[in-house]
């Protein structure tokens, strides 16, 4: 039910135990920044940009919970290598003003295996397109020891500084692999039912809440559908997120959509960069791409608030606290979101295109983004994400990337 008169956007507000500034959250968009899944100055910059830029809280992407929950080699993972880093990383923000969550999940089918060394798993056998090779289902031990992989995850976050945590259960990394009865094939207690299909998410959200009690904001990063014929639908994900306020593990929900193995393209909306995808990538994927790369990277059309209609959905079915994702770029989509209940809003490529956005919208309500939602920093992913639009000296490509190592997409 819409709510004629929503809190400013700007007034502070409480994630769990977590008091932020004001209601704006830099959503978690893949960075590629950190170096042998240990933090650099690139990625310690890249969150105090948006920290000053006048975000309550900068999501770092993506902390893998286990060395075969990353989708690269590179990317951080919950390590006591990689804690004096993250403890750098979270001073620096706290320094600049913000509170800092990290994105803790694990990538199940999206994992490239030969990035990371390992061996990717999923709820069934299934085909990987990107990388070109059948991943295998995931076994009890391994469900055993990925849920309680969160439930460390979210201890060491405590212990390098962060204020909050956001358990991802999107994109089919997975979790939401688990969710999609499209991929999920299985006939055990993790398979068939949606009770059974969610099983595997709420027993990593209970291990989260075990671990963090209340030293942690927790936020769960949800699909809403997975945009492809046959996988997690709208209906399932209101029943779900009923079962998330139930279980009492979560202090804000945050919706999303798409899949990162069958239809990235769903979340972004606006323009396919094909072209740059394939120039971004060796042969053969950029012949792959070039080829059929229009029926992967489909296009949709982009305006201000383009899931909220079915966010609402999700609000109208539970009571707890909601963060709108997706074309929030300006006040008016922000006060429509607070009138209509939400209490936060995440923004992710406005705020790579201008990281100073929410303090220049603080100023002068009339200020919009400049992003044009052509979606080139997608394409950036290989090199250090950003917007294309803005001129910088290009970080250094990984090294030793092949066309084997990279994939088209990853969806944070």
């Amino acid at each position: 039910m819409t709510r004629s008169d929503g809190p400013d956007i700007f007034s502070p507000a409480k994630l769990g135990p977590v008091r932020l500034r004001n209601r704006t959250i830099k959503a978690a968009t893949y960075e590629n920044m950190a170096r042998d899944g240990l933090v650099t100055d690139p990625l310690i910059d890249f969150h105090v940009a948006h920290a000053r830029g006048g975000v309550a809280m900068t999501t770092v992407a993506y902390c893998a919970v286990a060395p075969d929950g990353r989708t690269d080699g590179h990317q951080i993972v919950w390590r006591d290598e990689a804690m004096p880093g993250l403890r750098k990383l979270t001073d620096a923000v706290h320094d600049a003003g913000a509170a800092i969550s990290a994105q803790i999940g694990h990538s199940g089918p999206v994992n490239n295996g030969k990035s990371t060394g390992t061996r990717p798993i999923a709820p069934s056998r299934h085909f990987n397109k990107q990388f070109f090779r059948a991943v295998g289902p995931a076994t009890r031990e391994d469900i055993t020891r990925v849920v309680k992989a969160h439930g460390n995850a979210a201890r060491m976050a405590i212990d390098a500084g962060f204020d909050a945590v956001e358990v991802h259960l999107g994109h089919n990394y997975l979790a939401s692999s688990f969710l999609s009865p499209k991929l999920n094939r299985r006939d055990d207690k993790y398979g068939g039912s949606l009770q059974n299909r969610a099983r595997l998410a709420l027993e990593i959200l209970h291990e989260v809440r075990e671990a963090a009690q209340d030293r942690l904001g927790i936020i769960t990063k949800l699909n809403m559908d997975d945009g492809v014929p046959g996988g997690f639908w709208i209906d399932e994900a209101c029943q779900v997120a009923q079962w998330i306020e139930e279980s009492g593990t979560v202090d804000a929900l945050e919706m999303t959509a798409g899949s990162s193995l069958l239809n990235p393209m769903y979340l972004f909306k606006g323009d396919s960069p094909i072209a740059e995808f394939a120039a971004a990538v060796p042969e053969p994927v950029r012949s792959g791409i070039k080829l059929v790369g229009k029926h992967v990277l489909r296009e949709y059309p982009y305006y201000d608030g383009y899931l909220l209609d079915d966010a609402l959905q999700i609000r109208a079915a539970v009571d707890m606290p909601m963060i709108l994702l997706g074309g929030v770029t300006n006040k008016q989509t922000m006060d429509r979101a607070m009138a209509e209940g939400f209490e936060f809003v995440a923004m992710g490529r406005a705020l790579l295109r201008e990281p100073d956005l929410i303090n220049r919208i603080a100023a002068d309500s009339a200020v919009r983004s400049l992003c044009n939602h052509n979606n080139k920093c997608m394409t950036t992913i290989f090199t250090g994400t950003r917007c294309v639009l803005v001129p910088q000296d290009l970080p250094s490509p990984i090294p030793g990337e092949s066309s084997s190592t990279r994939a088209v997409t990853r969806v944070p």
